[in-house]
């Protein structure tokens, strides 16, 4: 940055073309400075002793083990039952809150069929948490 030259030979009538930094810096550092100091004293924090509250019930659905097995029979928690009484106890299931988890047994050589019947009962009477059940050890 040149303000002057000692140049005489009137070249010195020019108008300075540069724009003086220094000025500007000056002023952001400062600015700089007062939001650092002031930023922490904008944020106010208000303190509440709020009250603790636990859940003591805890409510997990039940399990109901549904099995079919190859001959095409129903068993509702071990105990053997129909067609109908099948569709009377999904829905009466159905009916009561939480809704609980069917898990579903099926033998190897069940027919897909009556898999799918009693999917599209359970799905009728609105049943929605199913899980199919599997032994790992049947395949060796």
């Amino acid at each position: 940055m040149a303000f002057g030259s000692f140049d005489s030979s009137g070249h010195a009538s020019r108008p300075l073309a540069e724009i003086n930094m220094v000025p500007l810096i000056d002023v952001m550092l400062v600015m700089l400075v007062i939001f650092i100091i002031t930023a922490p004293l904008l944020t106010h924090a208000v303190k509440l002793d709020l009250p603790k509250a636990s859940s003591t019930t805890n409510t997990k659905p039940d399990n109901i083990q549904l099995a079919i097995d190859a001959a095409g029979k129903y068993y509702w928690n071990g105990e053997a039952v129909d067609r109908a009484g099948l569709r009377e106890r999904l829905d009466a299931a159905s009916k009561v809150q939480p809704q609980p988890e069917i898990h579903l047994h099926a033998d190897r050589t069940t027919q897909y069929q009556n898999l799918a019947e009693v999917l599209a009962d359970t799905a009728r009477m609105g049943l929605t948490r199913i899980g199919f059940v599997s032994d790992p050890r049947e395949g060796q």
